[in-house]
Protein backbone atom coordinates (compact mmCIF):
# COMPACT_ATOMS: atom_id res chain seq x y z
CA UNK A 1 0.00 0.00 0.00
CA UNK A 2 1.59 3.16 -1.31
CA UNK A 3 2.17 5.79 1.43
CA UNK A 4 1.26 9.80 0.07
CA UNK A 5 2.86 12.51 1.99
CA UNK A 6 2.90 16.13 1.33
CA UNK A 7 4.24 19.36 2.00
CA UNK A 8 6.85 18.06 4.06
CA UNK A 9 8.48 21.05 4.59
CA UNK A 10 6.04 22.81 6.20
CA UNK A 11 4.19 23.12 9.24
CA UNK A 12 1.70 21.35 8.81
CA UNK A 13 3.17 18.43 6.48
CA UNK A 14 5.42 18.05 9.67
CA UNK A 15 2.88 17.67 12.19
CA UNK A 16 0.82 14.89 10.53
CA UNK A 17 4.79 13.33 9.76
CA UNK A 18 4.93 13.36 13.63
CA UNK A 19 1.60 12.01 13.80
CA UNK A 20 2.14 9.30 11.49
CA UNK A 21 5.28 8.80 12.83
CA UNK A 22 3.53 8.20 16.37
CA UNK A 23 3.38 4.10 16.76
CA UNK A 24 5.71 3.84 13.54
CA UNK A 25 9.94 2.95 13.84
CA UNK A 26 10.00 3.80 10.07
CA UNK A 27 8.23 5.33 6.84
CA UNK A 28 6.97 1.14 5.80
CA UNK A 29 7.90 -2.13 7.52
CA UNK A 30 10.37 -2.81 10.43
CA UNK A 31 13.30 -1.98 8.57
CA UNK A 32 14.92 1.54 7.46
CA UNK A 33 14.51 1.25 3.67
CA UNK A 34 14.25 3.03 0.13
CA UNK A 35 10.78 5.00 1.62
CA UNK A 36 12.68 6.41 4.64
CA UNK A 37 15.39 8.18 2.08
CA UNK A 38 12.53 9.27 0.19
CA UNK A 39 11.26 11.47 3.03
CA UNK A 40 14.85 12.27 4.50
CA UNK A 41 15.74 13.72 1.19
CA UNK A 42 12.76 15.36 1.05
CA UNK A 43 13.17 17.27 4.33
CA UNK A 44 15.14 20.22 3.60
CA UNK A 45 16.26 20.47 7.05
CA UNK A 46 15.90 18.18 10.48
CA UNK A 47 12.52 19.05 11.91
CA UNK A 48 11.85 21.14 15.28
CA UNK A 49 12.87 19.48 18.71
CA UNK A 50 9.03 20.17 19.38
CA UNK A 51 8.08 17.17 16.46
CA UNK A 52 9.34 14.34 18.99
CA UNK A 53 8.47 11.38 16.56
CA UNK A 54 9.80 13.11 13.49
CA UNK A 55 12.71 14.40 15.26
CA UNK A 56 13.41 10.36 16.33
CA UNK A 57 12.89 9.63 13.07
CA UNK A 58 15.09 11.56 11.34
CA UNK A 59 18.19 10.95 14.03
CA UNK A 60 17.60 7.61 13.51
CA UNK A 61 17.92 7.56 9.85
CA UNK A 62 21.11 9.68 10.03
CA UNK A 63 23.09 7.31 12.34
CA UNK A 64 22.03 4.44 10.07
CA UNK A 65 23.72 6.53 6.96
CA UNK A 66 26.80 7.16 9.27
CA UNK A 67 27.07 3.81 10.13
CA UNK A 68 25.59 0.99 8.03
CA UNK A 69 23.57 2.77 5.22
CA UNK A 70 19.80 1.78 4.09
CA UNK A 71 19.80 -1.16 1.86
CA UNK A 72 16.00 -2.35 2.41
CA UNK A 73 13.53 -1.97 -0.59
CA UNK A 74 10.37 -0.87 1.08
CA UNK A 75 6.85 -0.63 0.10
CA UNK A 76 6.65 2.53 -1.81
CA UNK A 77 6.59 6.05 -0.70
CA UNK A 78 5.30 9.45 -2.78
CA UNK A 79 6.04 12.22 -1.28
CA UNK A 80 3.90 15.47 -2.73
CA UNK A 81 5.55 19.06 -2.17
CA UNK A 82 5.88 22.33 -4.24
CA UNK A 83 8.63 20.79 -6.41
CA UNK A 84 7.16 17.08 -6.76
CA UNK A 85 8.87 14.48 -5.15
CA UNK A 86 8.66 10.55 -6.03
CA UNK A 87 10.64 7.80 -4.54
CA UNK A 88 10.08 4.41 -4.98
CA UNK A 89 12.10 1.20 -5.78
CA UNK A 90 12.71 0.43 -9.19
CA UNK A 91 10.57 -2.98 -9.74
CA UNK A 92 8.86 -2.44 -6.51
CA UNK A 93 7.92 0.90 -7.20
CA UNK A 94 6.31 0.18 -10.97
CA UNK A 95 4.32 -2.74 -9.27
CA UNK A 96 2.65 -0.34 -6.40
CA UNK A 97 2.14 2.38 -8.92
CA UNK A 98 0.09 0.10 -11.40
CA UNK A 99 -1.80 -1.12 -8.64
CA UNK A 100 -2.58 2.45 -7.47
CA UNK A 101 -3.76 3.33 -10.79
CA UNK A 102 -6.24 0.26 -10.95
CA UNK A 103 -7.66 1.52 -7.18
CA UNK A 104 -6.99 4.99 -5.99
CA UNK A 105 -9.40 3.78 -2.67
CA UNK A 106 -5.94 1.88 -2.04
CA UNK A 107 -4.02 4.92 -0.91
CA UNK A 108 -3.84 6.29 2.50
CA UNK A 109 -3.57 9.87 1.98
CA UNK A 110 -2.43 11.18 5.43
CA UNK A 111 -3.08 14.65 5.02
CA UNK A 112 -6.48 14.26 4.02
CA UNK A 113 -9.86 15.29 5.85
CA UNK A 114 -10.75 13.77 9.24
CA UNK A 115 -13.42 10.90 8.97
CA UNK A 116 -16.12 10.67 11.19
CA UNK A 117 -14.52 7.74 13.14
CA UNK A 118 -11.03 9.85 13.27
CA UNK A 119 -13.55 12.65 14.97
CA UNK A 120 -15.48 10.05 17.27
CA UNK A 121 -12.14 8.64 18.55
CA UNK A 122 -10.38 11.71 19.35
CA UNK A 123 -13.56 12.83 21.10
CA UNK A 124 -13.31 9.73 23.00
CA UNK A 125 -10.06 10.05 24.21
CA UNK A 126 -10.54 13.84 25.03
CA UNK A 127 -13.56 12.43 27.04
CA UNK A 128 -11.39 9.82 28.91
CA UNK A 129 -8.35 12.36 29.53
CA UNK A 130 -11.13 14.84 31.21
CA UNK A 131 -12.79 12.13 33.52
CA UNK A 132 -9.08 10.48 34.71
CA UNK A 133 -8.51 14.45 35.19
CA UNK A 134 -11.89 15.28 37.36
CA UNK A 135 -11.52 11.76 39.14
CA UNK A 136 -7.94 12.72 40.42
CA UNK A 137 -9.22 16.16 41.82
CA UNK A 138 -12.11 14.35 43.58
CA UNK A 139 -9.87 12.60 45.15
CA UNK A 140 -9.52 13.27 48.84
CA UNK A 141 -5.95 12.12 49.01
CA UNK A 142 -3.35 10.82 46.52
CA UNK A 143 -0.28 8.30 46.76
CA UNK A 144 1.65 10.95 47.95
CA UNK A 145 0.10 11.53 51.15
CA UNK A 146 0.39 7.72 52.13
CA UNK A 147 3.74 7.22 54.80
CA UNK A 148 4.91 4.31 56.22
CA UNK A 149 4.93 3.73 59.64
CA UNK A 150 7.67 1.49 60.22
CA UNK A 151 5.23 -0.77 61.98
CA UNK A 152 3.65 -4.45 60.39
CA UNK A 153 0.44 -6.46 60.98
CA UNK A 154 1.80 -9.80 61.60
CA UNK A 155 -0.90 -12.85 62.04
CA UNK A 156 0.28 -16.11 63.44
CA UNK A 157 -0.75 -19.71 63.45
CA UNK A 158 0.04 -21.64 66.78
CA UNK A 159 -0.25 -24.98 66.65
CA UNK A 160 -0.43 -27.34 69.97
CA UNK A 161 1.13 -31.16 69.85
CA UNK A 162 -2.04 -32.57 70.31
CA UNK A 163 -5.90 -32.24 71.34
CA UNK A 164 -4.92 -32.63 74.98
CA UNK A 165 -2.52 -29.30 75.02
CA UNK A 166 -4.04 -26.80 77.64
CA UNK A 167 -4.70 -23.91 74.84
CA UNK A 168 -5.62 -21.59 78.09
CA UNK A 169 -1.72 -22.42 78.95
CA UNK A 170 -0.51 -22.12 75.19
CA UNK A 171 -1.95 -18.61 74.99
CA UNK A 172 -0.45 -17.29 77.90
CA UNK A 173 2.68 -18.40 76.84
CA UNK A 174 2.61 -17.12 74.00
CA UNK A 175 1.18 -13.63 75.58
CA UNK A 176 4.36 -14.15 77.77
CA UNK A 177 6.88 -13.01 75.67
CA UNK A 178 7.77 -9.15 76.13
CA UNK A 179 10.03 -7.13 74.34
CA UNK A 180 10.43 -3.36 73.18
CA UNK A 181 8.81 -2.69 69.77
CA UNK A 182 6.10 -5.76 70.43
CA UNK A 183 2.16 -5.61 70.63
CA UNK A 184 0.17 -8.55 71.04
CA UNK A 185 -3.52 -8.26 70.06
CA UNK A 186 -6.59 -10.17 69.33
CA UNK A 187 -6.89 -13.53 69.16
CA UNK A 188 -8.66 -16.71 68.82
CA UNK A 189 -9.00 -20.75 68.28
CA UNK A 190 -9.64 -22.21 65.30
CA UNK A 191 -10.38 -25.95 64.75
CA UNK A 192 -8.08 -28.09 62.84
CA UNK A 193 -9.80 -31.43 62.77
CA UNK A 194 -10.22 -34.53 65.05
CA UNK A 195 -10.84 -32.14 68.41
CA UNK A 196 -7.80 -30.05 67.92
CA UNK A 197 -7.56 -26.34 67.69
CA UNK A 198 -4.95 -23.92 66.68
CA UNK A 199 -4.26 -20.48 67.97
CA UNK A 200 -4.25 -17.37 65.77
CA UNK A 201 -3.34 -14.50 67.41
CA UNK A 202 -2.23 -10.59 65.87
CA UNK A 203 0.90 -8.80 66.57
CA UNK A 204 2.02 -5.35 65.81
CA UNK A 205 5.89 -4.86 65.68
CA UNK A 206 7.93 -2.02 64.97
CA UNK A 207 10.21 -3.60 62.17
CA UNK A 208 13.62 -2.35 63.10
CA UNK A 209 13.18 -3.89 66.44
CA UNK A 210 11.48 -7.35 66.03
CA UNK A 211 12.54 -9.74 63.85
CA UNK A 212 9.49 -12.52 63.84
CA UNK A 213 12.13 -15.36 62.91
CA UNK A 214 13.89 -14.69 65.99
CA UNK A 215 11.21 -14.45 67.75
CA UNK A 216 9.49 -17.79 66.94
CA UNK A 217 12.91 -19.55 67.37
CA UNK A 218 14.25 -17.95 70.79
CA UNK A 219 10.95 -18.05 72.27
CA UNK A 220 8.60 -20.47 70.74
CA UNK A 221 10.89 -23.34 69.59
CA UNK A 222 12.66 -23.58 73.28
CA UNK A 223 11.60 -24.52 76.82
CA UNK A 224 9.29 -24.20 77.94
CA UNK A 225 7.57 -22.50 75.47
CA UNK A 226 7.86 -26.03 72.89
CA UNK A 227 6.06 -28.03 76.00
CA UNK A 228 2.59 -26.55 74.63
CA UNK A 229 4.08 -25.29 70.71
CA UNK A 230 4.42 -27.57 68.40
CA UNK A 231 5.28 -25.04 65.71
CA UNK A 232 4.61 -21.67 64.90
CA UNK A 233 3.64 -19.92 60.94
CA UNK A 234 3.39 -16.17 60.07
CA UNK A 235 -0.14 -16.68 57.89
CA UNK A 236 0.34 -12.56 56.91
CA UNK A 237 2.53 -9.99 57.36
CA UNK A 238 1.47 -6.35 56.24
CA UNK A 239 3.10 -3.21 56.42
CA UNK A 240 0.79 -0.35 57.96
CA UNK A 241 0.35 2.41 56.31
CA UNK A 242 -1.16 6.02 57.65
CA UNK A 243 -2.58 9.06 55.87
CA UNK A 244 -0.54 12.05 55.79
CA UNK A 245 -3.43 13.94 57.46
CA UNK A 246 -1.53 16.38 60.14
CA UNK A 247 -0.90 19.09 56.64
CA UNK A 248 -4.17 18.61 55.23
CA UNK A 249 -6.35 19.34 58.68
CA UNK A 250 -3.91 22.35 59.15
CA UNK A 251 -5.10 24.04 55.56
CA UNK A 252 -8.62 23.01 56.54
CA UNK A 253 -8.71 24.48 60.28
CA UNK A 254 -6.94 27.96 58.20
CA UNK A 255 -9.67 27.67 55.97
CA UNK A 256 -12.26 27.83 58.31
CA UNK A 257 -10.79 30.29 60.97
CA UNK A 258 -9.99 32.79 57.72
CA UNK A 259 -13.94 32.69 56.91
CA UNK A 260 -15.01 32.89 60.61
CA UNK A 261 -12.54 35.62 61.29
CA UNK A 262 -13.76 37.52 57.32
CA UNK A 263 -17.69 36.79 58.97
CA UNK A 264 -16.69 38.93 62.10
CA UNK A 265 -14.75 41.49 60.51
CA UNK A 266 -17.59 42.39 57.98
CA UNK A 267 -19.08 46.13 58.23
CA UNK A 268 -23.10 46.30 57.30
CA UNK A 269 -22.67 49.11 54.64
CA UNK A 270 -24.61 52.45 55.49
CA UNK A 271 -28.25 53.04 54.44
CA UNK A 272 -29.38 56.74 54.50
CA UNK A 273 -31.63 57.83 56.58
CA UNK A 274 -35.00 58.21 55.39
CA UNK A 275 -36.07 62.01 54.70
Amino acid sequence: MAVVLSNVNTEAGLKKLDEYLLTRSYISGYLASKDDMAVYTALSSAPKSSYVNATRWYDHISALLRSSGVTAEGEGVKVESSASFVASTPEVGDQKAAAADEDDDSDVDLFGEETEEDKKAAEERAASAKASTKKKECMPFTQHDILPTGKSSVLLDVKPWDDETDMKKLEETVRSVKMEGLLWGASKLVSVGYGIKKLQIMMTIVDDLVSVDNLIEDHFDVEPANEYIQSCDIVAFNKILILRLVPLALVWLLQVLIALVGTRWMVPSATPHPC
